[in-house]
């Protein structure tokens, strides 16, 4: 009970970040209208896997590191702002797509192993600046410093849990028939407002 409070202020921020557009997102929903559910529910345990890979290296004190080092600090800050553009500029530049195109598109794709959809999911979150900055500042401002590591760890545990079991709950929403229909004839909407998110996470960035 000691920690309680400060993991439900955690809880709440990664409800927040987690359902957020973003890259993590974005991999998931390509594997849900591309591949189907069962791949798409592999990238998202790929993600939450990922998760793993923020945690450790906070856990082993980098994060304070790069905290306190304010050049690499800003680095890694315009870093992420760079690649929040490349993103977003992909998105803004999404169009309405000939739906029966799309359906021979999807009918023609290559099979994925799960291997590949579970390392794409993995990759996609391990490498994404986005993380790197949100677990930099949990681990540094949100988690006082006297949490004793095991605590930490259980923390760590819990937000790969939860980020996967949210994206294999959004993997099943996505490839249901209605939906997937939705996203295919509407989808374009989605990634530009996923454009312009992106585009203000790179502005807060270099701005804060």
């Amino acid at each position: 009970m000691e920690y309680f409070s400060e993991f439900i202020t955690i809880a709440l921020v990664h409800l927040v970040a987690v359902a957020s557009p973003g890259p993590d997102f974005a991999i998931v929903v390509r594997y849900s209208i591309s591949y189907g559910r069962r791949l798409a529910m592999y990238a998202s345990v790929g993600v939450g896997l990922g998760i793993l890979l923020h945690v450790a290296y906070s856990l082993v004190g980098l994060s304070i590191v790069i905290k306190t080092t304010p050049w690499l600090y800003s680095a890694i800050s315009y870093l992420a702002a760079a690649y929040f553009l490349y993103l977003a500029y992909g998105a803004l530049r999404s169009g309405p797509s000939d739906s029966a195109a799309t359906v021979e598109t999807i009918a023609n794709n290559k099979p994925v192993t799960l291997r590949k959809a579970l390392l794409s999911g993995f990759l996609t979150n391990g490498l994404n600046p986005k993380a790197t900055l949100f677990f930099l500042s949990l681990f540094t401002a949100i988690i006082d410093v006297n949490t004793p590591v095991g605590v930490k760890a259980i923390y760590g545990i819990y937000l790969a849990v939860a980020t996967g079991a949210w994206f294999c709950f959004l993997s099943y929403l996505l490839s249901t028939s209605r939906v997937a229909r939705l996203i295919g004839d509407k989808g374009y909407w989605l990634d530009r407002l996923m454009g312009v998110v992106l585009i203000a996470l790179a502005i807060r960035l270099i701005t804060i």
